[in-house]
Order: structure tokens, then sequence, then C-alpha cells
């Protein structure tokens, strides 16, 4: 992928963001109810391998940024490094969620990033560089990335959204992931689609509050049965606020603490949450 410099990373994605008061967190009906929906494993490869096995068409990745002053490696850099390397010759496509504004609109690029400070600054600066990292990284294994590729009007309108930039940002990522993955899944033949941001943006089934933010209530219909959903979480992230206590998964994580296993979590079918193993 291209010099960072170019690219921006929008949005108030992830949970735990306290500024994202319309950022509501990600719940699913279909909580597990018992512990046939939890898996423990050795290693997070095999736990992954377990989610590969949906044979995915569209695999959807979400996950919850880094936060400024995290330690612990993120989930994407984890991604990069554990699981990335499973998906050479399985993968024809990686989309990330990072902007990549075309030439000659920077007027509404920095205005636009001026409306989203407020929310980026909470979140690790290695944030977007990992993002770029990760589309470098997939070149190895032969799976092509891209960025969300936003025209000038569409930064304008998030520029020009006010009190609703939040909104009108999530609304942008959901239709950019939707037109960009479609393309891909055209020529991908067998192969899987890789979609990797926040875990707000990949619900098959949201709430109908949330429906326009998620590119999976499109993508999924386009793939029956081969759209798999796969939250992704460093276990240094997850902490006792209510953001991450009302998740379905979060009481029976609770109750397995502390473990040196990856957990995973099936909360319906093809709808996963990986919790990784603690480094």
């Amino acid at each position: 992928m291209k010099s960072v410099s170019r690219y921006v990373h929008v949005a108030c994605i992830a949970l735990a963001l306290g500024a994202c008061k319309k950022d509501a967190p990600k719940i699913v009906d279909a909580a597990p109810k018992d512990d046939a929906s939890v898996r423990a494993f050795d290693k997070d490869e095999d736990a992954f391998a377990e989610v590969l096995k949906d044979d995915p068409a569209v695999l959807a990745i979400g996950e919850a940024h880094a936060q400024r002053g995290a330690s612990a490696d993120s989930s994407t850099k984890r991604f990069a490094d554990e699981l990335l390397p499973m998906l050479a010759g399985r993968a024809s496509d990686l989309l990330v969620e990072l902007m990549l504004p075309p030439a000659g609109c920077a007027k509404q690029n920095e205005t636009m990033k001026s409306v989203q400070k407020p929310v980026v600054g909470q979140q690790a600066q290695t944030n977007q560089n990992e993002y770029v990292a990760l589309g470098d990284a997939a070149r190895k294994y032969g799976v092509v990335p891209d960025a969300l590729r936003p025209t000038c009007d569409d930064l304008a309108a998030i520029a020009d959204a006010g009190d609703d930039a939040v909104d009108e940002s999530l609304q942008t990522i959901a239709r950019l992931t939707t037109a960009q993955a479609s393309k891909m899944l055209e020529r991908s033949g067998r192969k899987m689609v890789v979609t990797y941001g926040g875990a707000l943006h990949n619900d098959a089934t949201p709430p109908a509050a949330r429906a326009a933010w998620s590119y999976g209530v499109t993508l999924a219909p386009k793939v029956p049965n081969r759209y798999v959903e796969l939250d992704l979480y460093v276990p240094d992230f997850i902490t006792d606020d209510d953001l991450w206590t009302k998740q379905p998964w979060y009481a029976a994580w609770k109750s397995r603490q502390p473990t040196d296993k990856a957990l995973l979590f099936t909360l319906a079918p093809r709808n996963y949450v990986l919790v990784l193993k603690k480094k």
C-alpha cells in the first residue's frame, strides 16, 4: 500500500470510545447459552482455523481499535503476524478501513480531519500505520490489499455534517465497503474477500438503529451462507466498562479468567468472537 500520509483513519468505530455518544456497543440478540458456545484453544491459529471451516466468501473482521496509551499489541498487529499467513492461497483481496482520498480534494480532506480529531485523538497513534502495514503484509501472501476510496464529495459531506459528522462517517464507511467489496467478489472466484475494520460495521443483522452503519446488511445477501462475521479482540483491552460488560459473551469470558487460551465464542451461525490469547 502507499505512503501512510495519504490515508485517513476516519471514525468513531471502536468499542470503548466514550466520545462517540451515538456509537453504541455491538449487541447480539443470540447470546451464548452454555459452554457449547465457547471453545478454548491453545493457539490463536487453531481458533481461526475453526472459523475458516465455514468456507467464507466474505470474511468480515471487526475489531476494537487500540486506544491511546495501550501497551499490548493491537488486534491488527496480531492478525497480521499470526492469522494473515493462514489466508495465503485462500483469500483474493483484503479491504482495510482506511480512507484513501483522491488527488484534488486536499481542502475537504483537511476539514474532515479537523472534524474527526476529537475522536481519532483518543486512539493509539500507531493504528493508521498498522492498517497500512497490514495491507503491505497481505501482498506477501498473494492477497491484494486496498483501502476505501471516497470522492471529494464524500469527504465534504462528512466535513459539512456538523454534529452528525460521526454518523455521516459511519454511513460512508459502510457504503464504500459494500461497493468495493462487491467488485472484489466479482473477480474473486472461489477465494474469499476479507474486510478489516471497526466492529460496528460487519454485522449482517444489526439493530435497526445501526443498520445504516453496517456493510454486512448488504454484503451478506450477495453470498448466502458464506458471509462470516469475526470480531477479534485483545484481552488486555477488555475492561469492566459497560461498553464491554453488555457484550453477550462477556460473562462467559470473565468467568474463564485468568486463562492462557484463545476463546472462540459462537454467537450465531457464521458469527464469532475470538478473544486472542493473553501475551
